[in-house]
């Protein structure tokens, strides 16, 4: 295709798919990145769709703050044939975690904490905890508190319970999320609180890396410390200054349209549909668990947004979120020279081996979502798809196809 052409195309498809509540839209070559070469992400995409691998997807490129490539790519919903669209509503999974963790820095902010507070002194339920020893064995008191900075970190000695040790046996025993009982969010939260304190710790506070429900304990940790609910906090202080208008933990009858079916592979290299893990509620609205570490559903538009107000120090549109330093710290490698406040995080002692930038920070959701933030080419990307358990290399394909394209 001419790049004329490409770009007329872009820029008519940029203004007329309900992407408003998006970010400014410009030529790729005034931002400094070749139209013609981003022509290379959708034939690779398209590719994964042609062979029935996965639905579809949405990608999206925005540098210094304006919209440069933005594209569908297949279905929403197979069965019933229906593409996705510039508003289709994507279960995000852990890109949630990014949100709770800003939703965390903003009350640390207004001094309602450090970082290197014991969460006890907000949820006395943490007080006293228990810690494995290294083989799960024997139970010990744990030598350290739980601060909040672990759990920003990953480091309080949480886990998902997804193996088969005694300690992921006591996780699905006790069910942390269980959606089924007829509680308040509030109160699904405060009930996850319980569980988890009567479970003892992977390891002792600050000692390693474990990925696990850390960042829920954030969520309810917000509630706590603001006095109000979770969602409530995030709608208030978040989202709606941001102008993130379809970014909550249910999905009300209204935009269920929108709403993109779940997928995971089959063993044939195709795909099978999978139930929603929400729960439908009389109203008709489908309804997730409260989870700061995954229960968000969200819009490309909506993600970019939160994506770029981090790019630019904690600023979008004249709304401020957090301040300079506050950013800058979140991004900063905290743990293992990777890990920072909520984002793993591209160091000099691990070198990229593809295509992206030393001081990127980004994360993933459990069903193929993904987004990077590169401060360094005042860049960010987002891609949103609905596969669980994937096991294609797409994500990594549009890092470089995005990367390629840049000529400044």
């Amino acid at each position: 295709m001419h790049k004329l052409t490409y770009t007329c195309l872009l820029l008519f498809c940029l203004t007329t798919v309900a992407f408003g509540q998006g970010l400014p839209t410009a030529v790729p070559e005034e931002v400094g990145i070749s139209a013609e070469r981003l022509e290379r992400i959708r034939p690779v995409l398209q590719g994964y769709v042609d062979k029935g691998n996965l639905p579809g997807f949405l990608t999206v490129v925005a540098r210094r703050g304006k919209i440069v490539h933005f594209e569908t790519i297949g279905m929403q919903d197979v069965e019933n044939n229906k593409p996705v669209e510039s508003d289709t509503i994507f279960r995000i999974y852990s890109m949630s975690k990014p949100i709770t963790s800003v939703a965390v820095m903003m009350l640390y902010e207004e001094g309602h904490f450090q970082l290197g507070t014991p969460v006890s002194k907000f949820i006395p339920e943490f007080e006293n905890m228990k810690v494995y020893n290294e083989d799960q064995t024997e139970i010990s008191d744990a030598k350290k508190k739980i601060t909040v900075k672990h759990l920003l970190m990953h480091t309080a000695g949480f886990t998902y319970g997804w193996g088969k040790k005694p300690v992921d046996e006591r996780y699905k025993e006790l069910k942390i999320f269980d959606t089924v009982m007829d509680l308040t969010p509030s109160e699904k939260l405060a009930n996850m609180v319980d569980k988890l304190s009567t479970i003892p710790l992977v390891h002792e506070p600050g000692e390693k890396w474990t990925y696990g429900v850390s960042t829920d304990v954030l969520g309810y940790l917000v509630e706590v410390v603001s006095g109000m609910p979770f969602e409530e906090f995030l709608q208030t202080h978040l989202f709606g200054p941001l102008g993130m208008v379809d970014t909550a933990f249910s999905v009300p009858p209204e935009k269920q349209d929108r709403f993109a079916a779940l997928y995971r592979p089959n063993k044939e290299d195709g795909m099978e549909r999978i139930e929603d893990r929400g729960t439908r509620l009389e109203n008709g609205e489908i309804n997730f668990f409260p989870s700061g570490g995954g229960g968000l559903a969200s819009t490309a538009a909506d993600y970019v947004r939160f994506s770029q107000m981090l790019l630019n120090g904690g600023e979008l549109d004249g709304v401020r979120i957090l301040g300079k330093k506050t950013v800058e710290l979140m991004r900063y490698p905290h743990h293992d020279d990777w890990f920072g406040l909520g984002f793993a995080v591209v160091t000099d002692k691990e070198p990229p081996n593809i295509l992206e930038s030393v001081g990127n920070f980004s994360w993933g959701g459990a069903a193929a979502t993904t987004f990077w933030i590169d401060p360094k080419e005042e860049l960010v990307a987002v891609l949103m798809t609905q596969l669980l358990n994937n096991r294609y290399p797409f994500q990594q394909q549009f890092k470089v196809l995005t990367y390629q394209a840049l000529t400044e």
